[in-house]
């Protein structure tokens, strides 16, 4: 898979003041792209597109690099305490992404470049909460590992938490760019996740994504690099010969883990997240005017509509079919990974 490298890119001139704003600005310059300076990060004019679908994709193609103001985060219930603000948003187009129905009709890539400030800000945060440990999540409105090659954020975040003894980091990611992560002081504080799905769905609908068998791949380097382990496996579509399919991804995996790391193989440091389909009828409205020739199935009849906690319903499949699902994750687990703790199935 191709690096990410952005059509144009916007920065706060605040950011200049920040080492690693200046390095970027100058960096993608260097890059002969254009590079403009924006008023906020928040608020980004100059991104072409005159449809849903060039908008959208434009967006994707936009890197902004600004400033994250304030010393607060947000909570990231049941994953974590709080996110942990380093990027928003991805390159990848995935037709699913929540993330379509909250960052715009343009959704750019930001980079925060005050990075040392949030982890200040962290610290303050975990020192408030002792004695006991504090979960950070990395990736909950982003990907950040598309932009690490560039930043170097990430990195300086393992380390940073690889020297705490009270709090812990986990992200996740779609992508495999690793290497520059391998040999990072994380000393067992990070969980490194990957999102994985079977081969047709990624084909379908995790558009701009590496395939499932590179994200094993890297898998297998990260696990090797002695980093505990997570995969969410999102979200689980009941394609035709979806069963089959599945199994297929999760022995691939176990295959990958035991071959490429069997001095640090066993299942029981493994985490697992299971997530199957669901969408709000404002998510589909998005999806419909981006992709409007998505196979996602999105038909309300064959779902059933559950209430959700902020005010607003999801279609979920339908009781017998999340049961079904259900026990096929856990014996899927199980058959592959015993031991292997599940998070959560929903």
């Amino acid at each position: 898979m191709q690096k990410f490298l952005p059509a144009r890119v916007f920065y706060e001139p605040e950011a200049l003041e920040y080492p690693l704003g200046k390095d970027l600005v100058a960096r993608f310059r260097g890059l002969g792209i254009l590079v403009d300076a924006t008023g906020s990060h928040n608020r980004v004019t100059g991104i072409p597109g005159k449809t849903p679908g060039q908008s959208y994709r434009e967006g994707k193609h936009t890197l902004v690099i600004g400033v994250r103001k304030g010393k607060t985060f947000q909570s990231c219930k049941p994953s974590a305490h709080y996110q942990l603000p380093l990027v928003t948003s991805c390159p990848g187009m995935c037709e699913y992404c929540y993330l379509n129905t909250t960052l715009g009709k343009k959704p750019y890539i930001r980079v925060y470049v005050n990075v040392e400030e949030i982890l200040a800000a962290a610290r303050t945060l975990t020192e408030s909460r002792l004695p006991d440990i504090t979960i950070f999540e990395g990736a909950a409105t982003s990907d950040p590992l598309p932009v690490e090659d560039y930043t170097g954020s990430l990195k300086r975040v393992i380390e940073f938490f690889g020297q705490m003894e009270k709090a812990r980091f986990r992200f996740v990611t779609k992508f495999t760019n690793v290497d520059s992560l391998l040999e990072a002081k994380h000393e067992g504080h990070t969980r490194f996740r990957f999102s994985l799905n079977c081969d047709s769905v990624v084909k379908a609908y995790e558009h701009a994504t590496p395939r499932p068998q590179e994200r094993i791949q890297a898998a297998g380097k990260v696990l090797q690099a002695g980093y505990p382990l997570g995969f969410i496996i999102a979200p689980m579509i009941r394609v035709e010969g979806w069963r089959g399919e599945y199994e297929v991804l999760l022995s691939s995996l176990a295959e990958e883990l035991a071959k490429k790391a069997p001095e640090h193989w066993t299942s029981q440091n493994l985490s697992f997240e299971w997530i199957t389909h669901r969408y709000t009828t404002r998510a589909k409205n998005n999806i419909l005017e981006v992709f409007p020739e998505t196979t996602l199935p999105m038909d309300e009849e064959q779902r059933k509509y559950k209430y959700g906690q902020f005010g607003y319903g999801k279609y979920i499949y339908r009781p017998e079919e999340m049961a079904e699902m259900k026990e096929f994750a856990l014996e899927m687990t199980e058959k592959y990974f015993p031991g292997a703790k599940i998070e959560y199935f929903i």
